[in-house]
């Protein structure tokens, strides 16, 4: 039971780290060091889409699936969790790259928003 909980935490911040690495910027707005938190995970997340790499959530969510009695998976969280959600057919890594071009054209947009809200408000 207490692996099974942990597993599911894990699931929660790993999808909680995805809203953060694509809507984080916002957060410039309320308060501008928010950008030294933000920017490290949005570059990360870009590149675990770009590269194709796994999250070291999805290995340690696996485990934590594993030591609770079930079989777990082998694909990624994005595989596994989101991708069926929007893609039902699986991921390619064309798609990983799309996602990953999305996620930061999202950034920028919203940075540049930051850019803008901030430069007007001096």
């Amino acid at each position: 039971m207490v692996y099974r909980v942990l597993a599911d935490s894990v699931v929660i911040l790993h999808l909680l780290f995805i809203v953060f690495a694509l809507l984080g910027g916002l957060m410039v707005l309320w308060r501008s060091y928010w950008v030294f938190i933000h920017l490290p995970a949005a570059i990360w997340s870009a590149l675990v889409s770009f590269k194709g790499w796994v999250c070291p959530l999805t290995p340690l969510e696996v485990y934590l699936r594993k030591r609770a009695g079930s079989e777990g998976y082998s694909e990624g969280f994005v595989e596994h969790y989101l991708i069926p959600l929007i893609y039902p057919n699986g991921l390619s890594f064309n798609v990983q790259v799309i996602l990953g071009i999305t996620a930061v054209v999202i950034n920028l947009a919203i940075y540049s928003i930051v850019y803008y809200w901030r430069r007007g408000r001096k």
